[in-house]
This record gives structure tokens, C-alpha cells and sequence, in this order.
């Protein structure tokens, strides 16, 4: 194994990482009584409501204010108020500007609420009014927090980069979210959702960043400024030299093409009963990932930055679970590493003992996902006695191809832990699909001189599966989440998650420690 030495390339990518801007200023959110002030930009949420049908509450009012205004508006331009449609109404009924955003009929749940807040998000994003109203007048429970976490998804921008306006740069003040719950609405927001939208941006910001700015040393001290003064967390991180003595050949070998070393990084947060058994997230961390000496191709390449978004979702989540002080003992394991091709990179063909002592014959450097997951794997199982672990990579193209940009595939031989992650991922607005673990894949990974090989045959998101479950201990509960069709949104629109990084994961396994494990 090569010795890691900084290299002058590292100055130049610490010089921007230190001078980088924060992400995006976002608008800051509050909470006020329910009804539409006099004037200024105003957003109303409203009910989908057959044709020459009439409306009630904020709407109406407004309506009979400016003797019919908004009904004809509404009517020319055949707006019903179905969920997602929107109208945009500047200098009307003596206001700035009037968004409609179609709420949709009947009682509302969660999501459709966080969905209407996705698109007030994406509006208060590009409106340069100093303060953005919105105002819903249904009942449901907890509604104006839910609206107020999908604005704040849906608002989010990475303009770090970019250069910086001097003038009224838009999407900047307040959203204020006006309901029957009125300033109450704070407690639910401060406590529990705003902690979730902060471990989504987390996510979204490291995936989005240049691979010539977030290495495996960066995405460790991103995440260690994330926590800092969080109450009952802790972070270990094993060097090169640490991983060398436990024998992990199988996270260096994908690492040592690279002047950038590779890094383990786990972060424990104990909100639960002291020695309880932890819920393990353990992420795919490639900063970047060219193939190595089994090259990708030049095109999109550059969306290689986002193959460590397994492991920037697994930290977000449990950041999340930190910062609402969930009661649950929770641990983040981020394996980190650079895939580089060099005259010291790993080769096809190469044999690489694992830090279990079992040892595979590299097939593609290009399944380095998996080579960094099993030491991964074999380490917080052997630290940390997880009672289920749930991976999360960016592992396959054969996954895109079976399940798109709507899916993400889950792997697992546990009927109740698939269940679990299915309806949380219902719940969340991050859907899974579950895909097959026959026994057969296990015969296409068989090497002639060692214990396995790193891939071979089809289908290939399967043999993948198998491959990572191979190391993890018969018997415990574990699930592999493959998102490589999830983790970057380029296509069809999602309210709550605008174009580019999606941070898919954290509310799923947000969900998934509410629904199962939070005393």
C-alpha cells in the first residue's frame, strides 16, 4: 500500500474551500396569525374546487375585497387550484404581487402540505420582496410546519460560486406562514422540522460542491463545523495509517490512486437509552469517482462529484436526528475515498484483503462503491453492535435503468426491515422499490483465486447487493439503499427538490427512526 503525502494540488483546493461563500442566503421563516396582511407579496394556498364553483376563507375575502378580482383571474386563466398548478398575479387586489398554489381537495396530509410549500419555497427564491406571506386556512395538525419545511426545501439554491449581486439579491427577508395555528406554530418548527431541512441542505451542499473543493479531509471538516455544539454526539475518523493496522486493504485500495487519502469517518449520536444498541447509516463516499484504470467516459463525467451523496445523506440524516434531539442512538459511517486512475492506482485483476480477512479479485475499479462499503461495514458492526444497518450508495447504472428517477432500489433479505423502509419512504416523499436477492447471484461473483470477485453478470444492481452482504454478520437486520437514479434531479419537476442535488435519503431515514425506533 503507498504512503499518502500532501501535495501541492491540496493547497489550491484548501484555498478554496476556506474562501468559498456559504451555500445561499435563504429567507428566514416565521410564524404569524392566520389572515392576509393589507399588502406587500402574498401567497395563498387554495382548494381545488369544481368549475363555477365558489370559494371560502382567505380567498374569498380577498375576492369580495376587490369586487371579484381574483375569481376572474383565476377563471381566465383556468386555474382550479389542483394541487401543483400555480398563478402568479403581480399588482393585484392592491398587493405587489399574488401567487395561487393549488392545494389540491380534501383533508390534506403531509406531504401534499409540503409539496404546496415546495413551490411558496421556489417562488420566495426568486421574489425580491424583502418579506413573503403565505397563508393556509386549513386545520390539519402541525400544518404550518410542514408547509414552512417545504418551503425551506424548496427555496434552497447553491449559489456559492456564483458572483454576488449588490442589488436587493432576491430571495432574502422573510417567509411568514400564516395559519389558524398561528405563532404557536414556532414550537413544532424550531423543535423538530427546521432540524430536518438543515440535514437535507447539509447534504445537498456537500454533493454539490466541486470534487476540487470537497475531498475526504474536507467532507470530514464539513461535517465536524455541522456538529459542533451538538449535545451528545461524537466523531471518530480513521486515518490512513489507523485503516493500514486494522487491515482495511479494501477502502485504501480504492484510495491509493489518489493524492487526496481516503478517510472512515463516523459520527455517534446517543439520544437514546445509555447502551442501547445504535440504528446504523453507513454511506458510499466518493469525492470523486473517474473509474480509476477502468475509466469512465468523458460524458457527464463531472456528475462524478455527487458519488459520495450515500454518505453525505447518511451524516445529514442523523445531523437531523441530533438537532431535533431524537430519542434514539444513532451512528453515521461515511467511507471516504478518491477513485483516481495513477501508477498507483489498484488494477483489474489485483487481489484485495479486507479487514475481515476475506479477499476478492477486482474485476472493475469502477465497483469501488462496494470495495469501500464492506470495511466500512465490518468496522461499525464490530464498534458499534448495530441492531439493523441500512447502506446507501450511488452504487449502479443498472438501477437507473430498472427503476428511473422515481425509485430507489432496496435490497434486503429482512421482510419486516423492507416494510419499514417502504412506508417511511411513503411517508417522506422518497420512495423505494424493492428488488430481488436471489441466491443464484452469489454464483456469478465466484473467483478462481479468491473468496470473491467484486462484480460479474447481471443483473447488476443485484449481484452489487449480494456482494455488500457478504459482509455484513448472519443474522442481523440489513438493507442496501442503491440511489444512483435519486441522488441528482435533472428532469421532471419536484417542488421540494429543485434541479441538481436532492439530499435523497435523509427524510427517509428521518422517517424510518420516527416510525421505528424514537422511544
Amino acid at each position: 500500500m503507498r504512503s499518502f503525502r500532501p501535495l501541492k494540488p491540496l493547497l489550491l483546493a484548501s484555498l478554496i474551500a476556506t474562501f468559498s461563500l456559504p451555500a445561499a442566503a435563504q429567507r428566514d421563516v416565521r410564524f404569524d396569525a392566520h389572515g392576509a396582511p393589507a399588502t406587500g407579496t402574498l401567497v395563498l394556498a387554495v382548494e381545488e374546487v369544481a368549475e363555477g364553483a365558489s370559494r371560502a376563507g382567505t380567498f374569498a375575502r380577498l375576492d369580495a375585497a376587490s369586487n371579484g378580482a381574483l375569481t376572474r383571474a383565476a377563471a381566465s386563466a383556468g386555474f382550479s387550484g389542483k394541487l401543483g398548478s400555480r398563478l402568479e398575479l403581480p399588482g393585484m387586489a392592491g398587493y405587489d404581487h399574488i401567487l395561487l398554489v393549488g392545494a389540491g381537495s380534501g383533508p390534506a396530509d403531509a406531504q401534499r402540505i409540503e409539496q404546496v410549500g415546495g413551490h411558496v419555497g421556489r417562488f420566495a427564491a426568486r421574489s425580491r420582496a424583502p418579506q413573503v406571506d403565505v397563508v393556509w386556512d386549513g386545520n390539519e395538525p402541525g400544518a404550518a410546519a410542514q408547509l414552512a419545511f417545504g418551503a425551506t426545501l424548496g427555496q434552497y439554491r447553491f449559489d456559492t460560486y456564483r458572483k454576488q449581486r449588490e442589488d436587493s439579491p432576491a430571495g432574502q427577508g422573510s417567509l411568514v406562514v400564516r395559519s389558524p395555528e398561528g405563532a404557536a406554530a414556532a414550537r413544532s418548527w424550531d423543535g423538530d422540522w427546521q432540524a430536518v431541512a438543515e440535514g437535507v441542505a447539509f447534504a445537498r451542499d456537500l454533493v454539490t460542491e466541486p470534487a476540487n473543493a470537497l475531498y475526504p479531509e474536507e467532507f470530514v471538516a464539513r461535517t465536524r463545523a455541522a456538529f459542533a455544539g451538538k449535545p451528545n454526539v461524537s466523531i471518530e475518523v480513521l486515518d490512513v495509517p489507523a485503516m493500514e493496522r486494522l487491515g482495511m486493504g479494501s477502502l485504501l485500495a480504492v484510495g491509493q490512486g489518489s493524492v487526496r487519502p481516503p478517510r472512515l469517518m463516523l459520527v455517534r449520536y446517543n439520544g437514546g437509552a445509555r447502551g442501547e444498541a445504535p440504528v446504523a447509516f453507513v454511506g458510499k463516499g466518493i469525492t470523486f469517482d473517474s473509474g480509476g484504470l477502468s475509466i469512465k467516459g468523458s460524458e457527464n463525467m463531472w456528475r462524478m462529484k455527487y458519488d459520495m451523496a450515500g454518505a453525505a445523506s447518511a451524516t445529514g440524516a442523523v445531523l437531523a436526528l441530533a438537532g431535533r434531539g431524537a430519542r434514539v442512538n444513532a451512528v453515521a459511517v461515511a467511507a471516504l475515498a478518491e477513485n483516481m486512475p495513477s501508477s498507483t492506482a489498484s488494477r483489474p485483476g489485483d487481489v484485495v484483503r479486507t479487514a475481515s480477512g476475506r479477499t476478492y479479485e477486482i474485476m472493475s475499479t469502477d465497483a469501488e462503491g462496494r470495495m469501500v462499503l464492506v470495511d466500512a461495514l465490518w468496522y461499525v458492526q464490530r464498534q458499534d453492535n448495530p441492531t439493523v444497518i441500512v447502506d446507501i450508495a450511488t452504487l449502479t447504472g443498472a438501477i437507473v435503468t430498472a427503476l428511473g428517477n422515481d425509485y430507489a432500489g432496496l435490497f434486503t433479505r429482512d421482510d419486516a426491515l423492507a416494510t419499514q423502509l417502504q412506508r417511511a419512504g411513503e411517508a417522506a416523499g422518497e420512495p423505494v422499490w424493492r428488488m430481488p436477492m436471489h441466491p443464484g447471484y452469489g454464483k456469478m461473483l465466484e473467483s478462481p483465486i479468491a473468496d470473491l470477485r467484486n462484480g460479474g453478470g447481471r443483473p447488476g444492481s443485484g449481484t452489487a447487493a449480494h456482494f455488500i452482504g457478504e459482509w455484513v454478520d448472519a443474522g442481523r437486520a440489513w438493507a442496501h439503499l442503491d440511489i444512483a437514479g435519486m441522488a441528482w434531479r435533472d428532469g421532471s419537476e419536484v417542488s421540494t427538490v429543485p434541479m441538481g442535488a436532492s439530499g435523497y435519503g435523509v427524510r427517509l431515514f428521518d422517517r424510518f427512526v420516527r416510525d421505528n425506533h424514537e422511544r
